[in-house]
């Protein structure tokens, strides 16, 4: 498969007269809702057309996340689902399931759901419209089921076509690192997206291009570690992170961002790189997962509370202003009341703008899976509620500093035909307001009037 040259793949017409409709639904993590997004770009070239619901596709596909046990089981249920409702329909619907379950599970995933018809990984989704083809020219066959889940000869960075200019699209996630190496021992991630690997940074810069002849105003840097990222310049000079956004920030961009990093990979250079580069926005996702040094260690994270409080204090010291964002597992094997109040002290010693958190879910094959001492479901539950009170009441406080005050907000999307728009703070919070005349793509002045935890309610000055 890998040996066919990219000028064959591009020129495949998988319908020679008729446009297929195409139904794509990401679950899980941003870096899904990338690779859907880039799915849907190469099936464009090759005649799909993107439809609102499966009903009306003839090619449905689910992105997958395996994080957590509920987000597996949402993908059967969906399968369930679609299964129904095809059934009455008189053409042909082929249902492919993509991501992380798919890399993960495989032929299982067959077995359990026989409705599925072609099933492939984050790292192989480029072999789509091939492996579409074969798929017609075999209909015929009773084991007619596609996997595609073997470790690629080329990087799919190669073959993917040109960024399409989307609707509207005036904020766009831009992938260059995948993979991770931490092996956190609750985590699947290092066995369905493979070892870190950073995309060369001539490679990004050319998206990035791409992306702002097509109108983004803001793009958001992506990767399982994305502060992990590294690369070799043009002269043989190593480069880290901070050299990249150094880089993109030389383009006609107006914001960066970048989402998820890592603490063992937050620099001292990449720190003052919020206080330099005036294009980096003031928000920082740092996941924690515990305030607890022992279940830290448990988790093998490799790094200490005081060492994640001490990333935080620098960067505030520079940046007084920054929004922290966070990950808290609760309920993580071995885990005592102790362990949790400390989690609860972590929280209110940041002072989180944002955070998410969720009961540990064991997942197959991963060290934490197997240890003997799982906490209990109602436990787990209860933590869980306890927690998300103390961050809303962090989130609260944090967006409570902006009353009356004016923040520049970039325009997304309009809600509803009252004239509604919502747009994003160089903060990441959610700003809504009315306008009467087309806002879309602008950065306009806001004063802030009203705030919840979730979003702020602001009006043009």
């Amino acid at each position: 498969m890998e040996e066919k040259s990219n000028k064959v793949i591009k020129n495949m017409n998988l319908r020679e007269n008729t446009q297929k409709g195409l139904y794509v639904k990401n679950f899980g993590c941003q870096m899904n809702v990338y690779d859907g997004n880039r799915m849907q770009e190469m099936l464009e070239v090759h005649n799909y057309k993107t439809v609102d619901n499966f009903e009306n596709a003839d090619l449905i596909i689910l992105n997958t996340c395996h994080i957590r046990e509920k987000a597996t089981e949402k993908i059967y249920s969906e399968l369930g689902r679609i299964k129904k409702k095809i059934a009455t329909k008189t053409t042909d619907t082929t249902i492919a399931v993509a991501g992380c379950v798919a890399q993960a599970e495989g032929k299982e995933l067959v077995k359990r759901a026989p409705v599925i018809d072609l099933v492939f990984g984050p790292l192989t989704y480029h072999h789509l419209p091939e492996i579409l083809k074969e798929f017609e020219e075999n209909k015929g066959n009773k084991k007619r089921t596609i996997i595609d889940i073997e470790p690629p000869k080329k990087d799919k960075f190669d073959v993917l076509p040109k960024r399409i200019k989307r609707n509207a699209d005036v904020s766009s996630f831009l992938s260059v690192q995948e993979g991770c190496d931490k092996f956190c021992t609750f985590c699947v991630v290092p066995y369905t997206r493979g070892v870190e690997t950073s995309r060369p940074i001539n490679q990004i810069i050319k998206e990035a291009d791409q992306l702002i002849s097509n109108g983004v105003k803001e793009i958001i840097l992506l990767g399982q570690n994305v502060n992990a990222w590294s690369n070799v310049s043009s002269n043989n000079k190593k480069i880290d992170f901070a050299d990249l956004i150094y880089e993109l920030s030389k383009l006609d961009i107006q914001r960066i961002r970048f989402t998820t990093s890592h603490p063992k990979d937050m620099n001292d250079k990449l720190i003052k790189s919020f206080n330099s580069l005036r294009k980096l926005q003031p928000y920082l996702h740092l996941p924690i997962q515990s305030g607890s040094d022992r279940i830290l260690k448990k988790m093998n994270r490799n790094y200490s509370t005081k060492e994640y409080i001490d990333i935080i204090d620098k960067l505030k010291s520079i940046k007084p202003d920054i929004a922290i964002s966070g990950d808290f597992i609760v309920g993580f094997p071995g885990e005592t009341e102790e362990d949790f109040e400390k989690t609860k002290n972590i929280v209110n010693r940041i002072g989180y703008a944002h955070a998410y958190s969720f009961k540990y879910s064991p997942r197959p094959g991963t060290p934490a899976a197997l240890m003997d001492d799982q906490v209990q479901e109602d436990i787990k539950s209860n933590r869980l509620i306890t927690l998300q009170e103390t961050i809303k009441e962090n989130m609260l406080e944090y967006n409570t500093r902006f009353i009356n005050k004016t923040l520049k907000v970039l325009v997304e999307r309009k809600i509803n035909a009252e004239g509604y728009y919502s747009g994003r703070s160089p903060y990441l919070q959610s700003v809504h307001f009315k306008s009467k005349k087309y806002q879309i793509g602008n950065i306009i002045d806001l004063k802030i009037k009203k705030i919840n935890e979730n979003s702020l309610l602001g009006e043009i000055i």
